[in-house]
């Protein structure tokens, strides 16, 4: 039995079925292959400073590109020219590059899981491959697009 606070009270309960079933399906992502391999990516990266500082430098000036054509600002060629300079760069260092791939793989995968689990609550039942090529993934997937 596990507490949970509730209203200021610790209550006990036993794990439901879906909670445990739910415990297992996350080891089972987590032991994946393609799971390891983006951990490993990420970690790479996380242990570059040089990766990370290109990373956030890439990030800052981005948004402060967007930030300023956002006001109607007019962008400086040498703005851009300093950004791309230093977004090849990043492209260029094969650890930011594998993080920035883990990192869209990793989205993908918890999209495929979002709308999975969304689809099986919406039908009532496991869905087919055509269940989840139709439409979008349903609300509250955070995706709002057609597939």
């Amino acid at each position: 039995m596990r507490p949970v606070i509730y209203c200021g009270r610790e209550l006990y309960f036993m794990p439901t079925k879906i909670e445990a079933k739910t415990r297992e399906l996350c080891q089972t992502i987590v032991d994946q292959p393609e799971m390891i391999s983006i951990r490993k990516r990420i970690d790479a990266f996380l242990l570059d400073d040089t990766a990370r500082g290109q990373y956030e430098t890439v990030m800052t000036k981005g948004q402060a590109l967007q930030e300023k054509q956002s006001q109607s600002k007019t962008l400086e060629s040498v703005e851009i020219a300093d950004f791309e300079k230093h977004r090849d760069a990043l492209m260029n260092n094969a650890v930011a590059r594998g993080f920035l791939d883990a990192q869209e793989e990793l989205h993908e995968i918890q999209h495929l899981i979002q709308k999975s689990i969304s689809k099986t609550l919406e039908l009532g039942r496991v869905p087919t491959e055509a269940d989840l090529e139709e439409g979008s993934c349903g609300s509250g997937c955070g995706c709002h697009h057609e597939h």
